[in-house]
């Protein structure tokens, strides 16, 4: 059974009578009967039930000379205990010398003296029972109308009128003319209605003939309330992000399982050991490629690794303090993001600086050589260009826009507002989808998964496996590639008993203030100050 309060006949009766409403003429004087019909407020109104089971009406209001009319509807009447039927009125147009608008939860029309013409349509009439549909309206005129015609159509032609009572509350009587003709459509005529009249209006038609559409709210609740299409919204959101979650989780797993065996740093060829990274790559690069940022571990690594090459010297002042010295110019060996931290540390042709003047406010910039270090990554398509990754914020960005703006449409229409909640919820995921996303290439990976081999081969490495002769340089060329992965000091703690005199020359060869030590024990306990003091430098934000 479905039952419409306010809705289908309810608003064809509404637009005809002015019922809940306060259309009251703006003259004093009530009309008789015979001067009603001569001189009275005219309506004729023609209505059509979709198949959508929105309500489309048309109707033609005459209002004499010295009168007014004014039509106010409530969308929203009591639907039971706790609870009131929703209606939405939309499509609204007027012609002549009448206005219709929605405030608030009303629909208003006013009509000037003269002809007035107005269309629009009813949302949210319909709701189902079992066995039928049946319209149903009940209603209070507070204007005297001189006469009103209108008529009904809907889907199916088996329309039947259950009952139709007019009168004053508790004195009804059955309504003078309003019947089905053969065809299926309703004609209803009254006369002389007065101020303070019901009228009581059952139709029916059968089971299904329009899809249910109304909405029922419980009694004081707000557009902010948990309803269907509420739940809809954020069952379809949570639903996408779970897919997001499920597609973040398995690209960030194929991204830490890159790599499961061993390489071997040292290539030894007729008697001779030297350390070799895979596919030649560097140190700073390899700590981009591990954790997808530059951070000052990377550079830490870098400066080491630009005086293991001997680029630079670095020698020890104070326990706390180190000079750092030029030993040959930055040339095309060097790549751009390695020019950037020599230029940091020895700007504008410099010879020497120690490490207190490199800490002055302002001295060392750490944002160019981050950003050099990720291009660097980028241009050898080990890194995914982040700027290029422009659907998701421009999608992010429009979800967002629309959410916003669906929540305050909502909020002052019809309710639901958690549905742009929703929207705009799923803007946010999709502005911090790429946060979350890997951004290494397919060459990426598989550069990732030979540093970790490298890693592993490091620490499976014995200081007894290589030549006496050749065991410093190994120690020093590898030395950064622990730095990016603060195992530093267990590399160190291997090749401690290293004689760095053993070539023939003393102390290590890129590294001063040790030149009389025959190992590596004072070492081991200075270099992890020297490393963390170079990280201070370029500290995250700089």
């Amino acid at each position: 059974m479905l039952t419409l309060r306010g809705g289908a006949v309810g608003a064809l009766l509404i637009t005809i009578v002015g019922l809940l409403a306060m259309g009251t003429p703006a003259t004093a004087p009530v009309a008789h009967a015979q001067e009603a019909v001569a001189d009275g407020i005219t309506i004729v109104a023609d209505l059509k039930l979709s198949r959508e089971g929105v309500l489309e009406v048309k109707e033609q209001i005459t209002v004499p000379e010295g009168d007014k009319f004014t039509m106010t509807v409530p969308l929203r009447v009591p639907a039971g205990e706790g609870a009131e039927r929703v209606f939405e009125v939309t499509d609204i147009t007027a012609e002549g010398a009448g206005t219709a608008k929605v405030e608030g939860d009303l629909f208003t029309v006013r009509a000037d003296p003269g002809q007035s013409s107005f269309s629009y349509s009813v949302n949210n009439t319909v709701s189902e029972q079992e066995g039928t549909q049946l319209f149903h309206w009940v209603g209070v005129m507070n204007a005297d109308i001189a006469s009103i015609t209108a008529s009904l159509i809907s889907p199916s032609f088996e329309m039947g009128i259950v009952d139709c009572k007019l009168g004053p509350p508790n004195a009804s009587k059955p309504c003078a003319d309003v019947h089905i003709e053969a065809d299926g459509v309703l004609y209803l005529e009254q006369t002389d209605l007065n101020k303070g009249d019901a009228i009581d209006l059952t139709l029916q038609i059968p089971p299904g003939t329009v899809p249910a559409n109304a909405e029922i709210r419980e009694t004081g609740s707000t557009a902010f309330d948990i309803t269907a299409p509420v739940l809809a919204a954020f069952a379809v959101l949570l639903l996408a992000l779970a897919a997001l979650a499920a597609y973040v989780f398995r690209a960030r797993r194929q991204q830490a399982q890159a790599g499961t065996g061993t390489i071997d740093p040292v290539l030894r060829e007729d008697g001779k050991a030297q350390f070799t990274s895979p596919d030649g790559i560097l140190p700073g690069e390899a700590g981009v490629l591990l954790d997808e940022s530059a951070d000052a571990t990377d550079i830490a690594a870098t400066v080491v690794d630009l005086a293991v090459r001997r680029y630079l010297w670095i020698a020890p002042i104070s326990d706390s303090d180190w000079r750092i010295t030029r030993v040959n110019p930055a040339d095309d060996q060097l790549r751009p993001y390695e020019k950037a931290v020599y230029e940091a540390l020895l700007p504008g042709g410099a010879e020497a600086v120690t490490v207190s003047e490199l800490r002055a406010p302002g001295r060392v910039q750490a944002g160019p050589v981050r950003e050099a270090m990720l291009a660097d990554a980028v241009d050898r398509g080990a890194l995914i260009d982040q700027t290029r990754r422009k659907l998701p914020i421009w999608l992010g960005i429009g979800l967002l826009v629309v959410g916003v703006g669906a929540t305050i449409g909502l909020a002052l229409t019809s309710g639901h507002a958690l549905v742009g909640v929703a929207i705009a919820l799923a803007g946010v995921a999709a502005l911090l989808l790429p946060r979350f996303l890997p951004t290494r290439t397919a060459h990426g990976r598989t550069l990732t998964g030979q540093v970790r081999a490298l890693q592993r081969g490091l620490d499976a490495l014995r200081r007894d496996s290589i030549p006496p002769a050749d065991q410093e340089l190994v120690f020093s060329r590898a030395l950064p590639f622990t730095v990016i992965t603060g195992r530093a000091d267990n590399w160190i703690r291997t090749f401690r008993d290293l004689d760095p005199s053993a070539d023939r020359h003393p102390g290590l060869y890129w590294f001063g203030g040790f030149e009389r030590d025959r190992n590596l024990h004072r070492f081991a306990g200075h270099f992890p100050y020297f490393i963390t003091a170079v990280e201070g430098l370029f500290p995250a934000g700089n």
